[in-house]
């Protein structure tokens, strides 16, 4: 079809006409994508797409923001804006067996009595032990799905924004990709408050995931491996035209402004506005009705069109999960229930071997494909060759593999009797496969390592790690952009990323002039990071995000750090003789010396990010514990803050703690702060 160019403006039976066509669509998709009761075919619904985008061609002012035509994805974009989540997505704890949930269980009935005998109790305390159902907690039961989880923005009922999760902190902007998913309104039904804010789980079908792998397959294309990591990868694409062609869909799972009293009645009146949320949900009145709804799915899973490893319980009511809180990375009012991994047998037909950051050799074998847990398997982790050597796994077994929370194939066991009489034991590589080198193995280690820095492996995978968002954070340089790079010589190591010019990069393929700008604008910014995320990102082994920040701060100069003598190191807090030995070597090594002399000659910070005076170190050498909710800022935000005073945070209350912050509905840590006399500070200390 010729796309028309606007003409006059339009009548008003036009505008009414395009408005039914905006009805009559909706009303289609749902009972094709949600109810799943289409009432028309396909080539129908197509005439009436084509009648209302040739209204909107050449009346683009009849074009709404909820218009079904945006789902069919607009121009590609450069790259993603970040934005902040409030409040953060947080992660899940995970039980694998009753035990383990009878305990959760028992934990949240004591805090709960607990918060009762409290004399003076806080309202939403004293609403969350009103009228208890014996020692039961009322729950909600849901499938947890296995896709990427997602948080979407309704504004006066039409879809605005939608995020990834990202770090929890900060997730990427998606909302064209977002916008393509049929199964999501892009208007709500009914009355809807101005400001909903909802988090769900976008995932692929896996009768979506067969289509697109038969369609690769017959065009000669490497098969995506499982549904979970394809959603990831499709949700992330740059171009939203073929996002819309990958048939993703989605589960709407919570809501961040409550709507009623309970989890059960928010998920009703989510449904209400037309959102997509799975029927399989169940109110539970206590732990025996929890466990008939993980019995039942377990057993069926596998009858759904979507990948699921567990279910999630949550506490019903609201006022209950305030009192609960939470831990610094997951809420205590939910735990996810993750079913028994499932086995297959099939035959290892070679043993390779993958290269790490560090070096580290990681055998893997590589086996004939066998489907298990809805994908089909073809590598499977050996974890080191002690491991391999403890199976005794060899080339032509027959081996058991599972999948380790459905995700990550494992060898589990050799079938003996499966073996080749002529078979021979797995020998231990004594170079590395990528460049040839010898390995070593240091003592009391487990892992064998490439002895050689310049291994392209470790080059690869120290950039990757360089780049990443918790370290200096260049958005724009994936994996494969990297070995790109690498392949044409553009990159060496970490180093050579400030040498990186636009010019460098327009006329190789996938590149256009905004891409090559934005990346090379992406790359000065991250001169200013500062020092913690610059240590985090040089790769010290030992020495993750938090003990980088632990090191800023003490040393507040990477100069400061690169003399320190190993006794001072280990009298910070948190650096132990490994940490500290680990710390050494890599400044007494001339290699890494001569790396970070080019960085600094780039204009890489390499101080602290400076902090105000007045009180700087006004905690120095103070134990500090948060508990309760905050309403200001999150807990993140407020351990940063401790921390940049010079507090150690701490997660338990013993008598070496010196303040207890408490916020709204604290629970146990609040009550043994009192019993020991700690001293206790409110958030407006803070």
């Amino acid at each position: 079809m010729t796309e028309k160019g606007p003409t006059k403006k339009p009548t008003k039976k036009t505008a009414a006409r395009a408005r039914q066509l905006r009805d009559e669509i909706r009303r289609h998709e749902r009972l094709y994508y949600q109810v799943g009761k289409p009432e028309i075919s396909d080539r129908d619904f197509d005439a009436l797409m084509r009648q209302l985008r040739e209204l909107e061609i050449a009346h683009p002012e009849l074009r709404t923001a909820d218009s079904p035509t945006l789902r069919v994805g607009g121009e590609p974009i450069e790259g993603f804006e970040q934005v902040a989540h409030d409040p953060p997505m947080m992660s899940l704890d995970n039980t694998y067996s009753d035990v383990e949930l009878v305990g959760w269980a028992g934990r949240l009935v004591r805090m709960r009595d607990v918060a009762g005998r409290d004399a003076a109790p806080s309202k939403a305390t004293a609403d969350a032990v009103a009228n208890p159902i014996d020692d039961a907690i009322d729950y909600v039961s849901e499938l947890k799905v296995d896709g990427v989880s997602i948080s979407i923005l309704y504004q006066d009922g039409v879809l605005e924004l939608a995020a990834t999760r990202g770090n929890g902190r900060l997730g990427d902007v998606v909302t064209e990709n977002v916008r393509t998913i049929r199964s999501l309104p892009l208007a709500l039904d009914g009355s809807p408050p101005a400001r909903l804010l909802v988090r769900g789980e976008i995932f692929m079908p896996r009768s979506a995931f067969r289509e697109l792998n038969r369609g690769r397959e017959r065009a000669g294309e490497p098969l995506y491996q499982n549904p979970r990591n394809t959603t990831a990868g499709t949700v992330r694409l740059l171009d939203s035209r073929q996002v819309a062609e990958r048939r993703l869909a989605i589960t709407i799972y919570d809501t961040v402004s409550p709507l009623e009293a309970t989890h059960a009645e928010n998920l009703e009146r989510l449904a209400a506005f037309g959102l997509p949320v799975h029927d399989s949900w169940r109110r539970c009145r206590g732990l025996d009705e929890v466990r008939d709804f993980i019995a039942h799915w377990q057993a069926r899973r596998h009858e759904l069109d979507f990948d699921t490893d567990g279910v999630v319980v949550k506490v019903d009511r609201l006022e209950q999960r305030r009192l609960f809180g939470a831990t610094s990375k997951a809420p205590r009012w939910a735990v996810a229930f993750k079913f028994e991994a499932e086995q297959a047998t099939t035959r290892v037909v070679a043993i390779s071997a993958g290269v790490g950051r560090t070096g580290a050799l990681t055998p893997v074998a590589e086996l004939e494909p066998v489907f298990v847990a809805g994908t089909t398997v073809q590598r499977a982790t050996l974890h080191n060759y002690d491991d391999l050597e403890r199976k005794d796994v060899r080339v032509g077994d027959l081996v058991v593999i599972e999948k380790g929370g459905d995700i990550i194939p494992k060898v589990v066991e050799v079938v003996l009797a499966g073996r080749p009489s002529d078979s021979r034991p797995f020998e231990r590589p004594l170079a590395c496969p990528e460049c040839g080198q010898g390995v070593s193995r240091l003592e009391g280690e487990v892992a064998w390592r490439c002895t050689n820095p310049g291994c392209p492996a470790i080059v690869r995978e120290s950039i990757r790690h360089f780049v990443s968002r918790n370290a200096m954070n260049i958005e724009g340089l994936g994996d494969k952009l990297i070995d790109q790079l690498l392949a044409q010589g553009l990159l060496r190591d970490y180093t050579s990323l400030y040498e990186l010019r636009a010019a460098d990069l327009v006329d190789l393929e996938r590149w256009g002039e905004r891409s090559a700008e934005n990346l090379v604008f992406e790359i000065a910014a991250s001169r200013q990071r500062g020092l913690a995320p610059l240590l985090f990102a040089l790769g010290i082994r030992f020495v993750g995000e938090r003990v980088a920040g632990i090191l800023a701060r003490r040393f507040r100069s990477l100069e400061a750090l690169a003399v320190a003598t190993s006794e001072e190191l280990v009298e910070v807090d948190e650096v132990g003789p490994k940490v500290a030995a680990s710390v050494r070597a890599f400044f007494d090594d001339p290699a890494n010396r001569e790396r970070l002399e080019k960085l600094a000659s780039q204009g890489v910070s390499m101080v602290a990010d400076q902090v105000e005076e007045t009180g700087a170190q006004l905690l120095e050498g103070l134990t500090v514990v948060l508990t309760g909710t905050l309403e200001q800022m999150t807990r993140r935000e407020a351990q940063e803050l401790l921390e940049r005073r010079g507090a150690r945070v701490s997660g338990s209350v013993s008598a070496k703690t010196d303040i207890v912050v408490a916020g709204e509905a604290a629970g146990r840590k609040l009550e043994k702060a009192n019993e020991l006399g700690v001293r206790v500070e409110d958030e407006a200390w803070l």
